[in-house]
């Protein structure tokens, strides 16, 4: 893959720029503790899935949408029998999710300042306005980003609008991210580039299954290999 043709590298945000997953996990698990009363863990994780699928095409992606899930999860695991401290705790969760710290990705702002020196930077995200906007101010990289792209879902279409908007082609676009479905198989599926750096935890929702071969295609460990081949 020749890397020549490269003018503009679009990085994700969660899990790519910062972690975020194990604080979606987390709240998971404690809801699931909250309610073992009504129902096993395992399967109360699983009910909580469901509504999280059944809802997403109205509410979206991100914490405030999450936590409505949450909420209607522990009313439906219960029978409507849970009492207005448990509502109260969860709209809390939510909150405290909110005001997380940011936790870097290790090597990632080291890796955009030297690669803001050759190249666009662009931050392309998926989930909340407001919510995306709070955590790249909080985490001191915007200042490496040319573009900041946030939309309400990662599709072929929207990347198309994107590389239109950058004035480039296809093939003078990079992505990288951390999830196959959203940040990889789109973009390559409309003849640009795209860098998988895995996250160790992944929501189920964002997995594909099979081996990926295209030219168009790496796979690293860390965010710092970027530089060995750009």
């Amino acid at each position: 893959m020749s890397m020549q043709n490269i003018k503009v590298i679009a990085f994700d945000a969660d899990d790519t720029l910062w972690v975020n997953e194990t604080i979606f996990r987390s709240a998971e698990e404690e809801l699931c503790d909250l309610l073992t009363d009504y129902m096993p863990r395992e399967e109360a994780g699983k009910l909580l899935f469901d509504v999280e699928m059944k809802n997403l095409p109205l509410y979206g992606y991100g914490i405030k949408p999450f936590t409505l899930s949450l909420i209607e999860a522990a009313i439906t695991i219960s029978n409507g029998d849970m009492k207005i401290g448990l509502v109260e705790k969860l709209i809390e969760k939510g909150k405290q999710m909110l005001e997380e710290p940011i936790e870097l990705i290790d090597g990632i702002d080291s890796t955009l300042e030297e690669l803001s020196k050759r190249y666009r930077l662009v931050m392309a995200t998926k989930g909340d306005l407001l919510d995306q906007e709070r955590k790249l101010i909080k985490s001191g990289l915007e200042r490496h980003f040319h573009h900041i792209e946030i939309v309400s879902d990662k599709t072929e279409k929207q990347y198309k609008k994107l590389v239109r908007h950058l004035d480039i082609t296809e093939n003078e676009f990079l992505m990288v991210g951390n999830s196959l479905k959203s940040d990889i198989l789109p973009v390559l599926n409309i003849g640009a580039h795209a860098f998988h750096i895995p996250f160790h935890t992944t929501w189920a929702h964002e997995m594909v299954d099979g081996k990926i071969e295209h030219p168009n295609f790496r796979s690293f460990t860390r965010a710092s290999q970027l530089l060995e081949v750009l």
